[in-house]
C-alpha cells in the first residue's frame, strides 16, 4: 500500500522503465509504502521450480527463507533499483531515507528483496554492479542499522 501521494511515469534512471514519484515534498522517516495484500508465501524451492507458476509473479519479496508472491502488478512494482536509494527497504516497509521534494523518483536497493545471491539479472544503471541479493542476515542487519540511523536523525530534528 502506497501511503502518500504519488504518480507514475517514465523512470529518471536509464533503461528502468516507469518509475514511481511523489506528488508532494515527504519528510525523512515518513513510510512510504507499507506491505499489504500479501497473497501467499513460499520457499525458495518452490519459488524457483519452474513447474508452477510462481516463478512467473511480479511482486515477490525475500522474507528469510520465504517469499511473499503478489500475481497482480500493484503502482508499488514501480519503485526501481538505487544502490543510492531515496527509500529504505526494511521488512517490507519503505521509509524516506532523507527529506524528500515533490517529484523525487522513490529507489530500494533490490538487494533486499532478492533472494541470498539471487543475481536480478541485469546491472545498476549508475555504477554498473550487478544486482545479487544479500543473505537474510545481512539484509536484515544491515537494514535494521539505517533505520535506526534515520530514526535517531528524526529525533535529533524534532528536539531542535
Amino acid at each position: 500500500m502506497i501511503c502518500v501521494p504519488y504518480f507514475v511515469e517514465m523512470s529518471l534512471i536509464p533503461n528502468a522503465g516507469k518509475g514511481l514519484f511523489l506528488k508532494e515534498a515527504i519528510p525523512a522517516g515518513k513510510i512510504l509504502i507499507a506491505p499489504s495484500k500479501i497473497q501467499t508465501t513460499v520457499t525458495l524451492q518452490n519459488l524457483l521450480d519452474e513447474s508452477n507458476d510462481h516463478h512467473l509473479d511480479s511482486s515477490i519479496r525475500w522474507f528469510e527463507d520465504h517469499c511473499t508472491v503478489s500475481p497482480d502488478w500493484p503502482d508499488e512494482c514501480y519503485v526501481n533499483h538505487a544502490f543510492d536509494a531515496t527509500g529504505l527497504w526494511h521488512l517490507g516497509f519503505i521509509f524516506a531515507l532523507t527529506d524528500l521534494p515533490a517529484g523525487a523518483e522513490v529507489t530500494v536497493d533490490y538487494r533486499h528483496l532478492l533472494a541470498p545471491g539471487v543475481d536480478i539479472g541485469f546491472a545498476d544503471s549508475m555504477t554498473g554492479q550487478r544486482i545479487i541479493g544479500l543473505s537474510w542476515p545481512d539484509s536484515l542487519r544491515i537494514s535494521t542499522s539505517q533505520l535506526n540511523g534515520l530514526l535517531n536523525q528524526v529525533e535529533q530534528l524534532e528536539l531542535n
